[in-house]
C-alpha cells in the first residue's frame, strides 16, 4: 500500500476525532440546558447539532468511498481497521491507535445520547403525571367506572370543586 492510503485514513480519523470531541461538548451542554429547562438555549443549539450531523454524514460518506476504492484495489474493504492492517508497521500502529480512540469516543457518545434521552423521557413522564393530577383533581380514578363518584373539576385549579 502506498502513502496515500495512510494520509486518507489519517485525514478521516482526524476529522472524525474533531467532530466527536465537539459533539461530546454539545451533548454535555445540552444536558445542562435540559436540567435547567432553558428552552430558548436548547432551540438555539439545533443549528450546531445539524452542522455536526452533516459533518458526521460526510465522514461516513468519505469512509464508504475509501472502502469502495480499497475493494476496487483488491484490499480489505469491510472496515477501516482491516484496511489499516495492510499499512507499514509504524503507520499501522499509529492509525490503529486512532481507530481505537474513535471507537471509544463513539461508545462515549452513545452513552451521552442515552443519558440525555433518559433525562427527556423522565421529564415527559413527570409532565404527564402533572397533567393527570390537574385533569383528575388529584383523585385517583377507579379502573372501572361502576360506583364512582366523579367530580368534574380540578381541585388544583378550581378550589370550589
Amino acid at each position: 500500500m502506498n502513502e496515500s492510503w495512510e494520509s486518507e485514513i489519517g485525514g478521516l480519523l482526524a476529522e472524525l476525532a474533531e467532530v466527536q470531541t465537539t459533539l461530546l461538548g454539545v451533548l454535555e451542554e445540552k444536558r445542562r440546558l435540559l436540567v435547567a429547562g432553558d428552552q430558548a438555549a436548547l432551540a438555539a443549539m439545533a443549528a450546531r447539532e445539524q452542522e455536526l450531523a452533516e459533518r458526521l454524514q460526510l465522514c461516513h460518506e468519505q469512509r464508504q468511498q475509501m472502502l469502495s476504492q480499497a475493494s476496487d484495489a483488491g484490499l480489505p474493504s469491510d472496515s477501516i481497521l482491516s484496511l489499516s492492517e495492510h499499512l507499514p508497521a509504524e503507520s499501522r500502529h499509529r492509525l490503529q491507535a486512532s481507530i481505537r480512540e474513535a471507537s471509544s469516543r463513539t461508545r462515549l457518545l452513545q452513552h451521552q445520547c442515552l443519558a440525555n434521552w433518559v433525562l427527556v423521557q423522565r421529564s415527559l413522564l413527570h409532565l404527564s403525571q402533572l397533567i393527570e393530577i390537574i385533569a383528575t383533581g388529584g383523585r385517583m380514578q377507579p379502573t372501572y367506572g361502576k360506583g364512582s363518584d366523579r367530580v368534574a373539576g380540578g381541585a388544583l385549579v378550581d378550589q370550589a370543586a
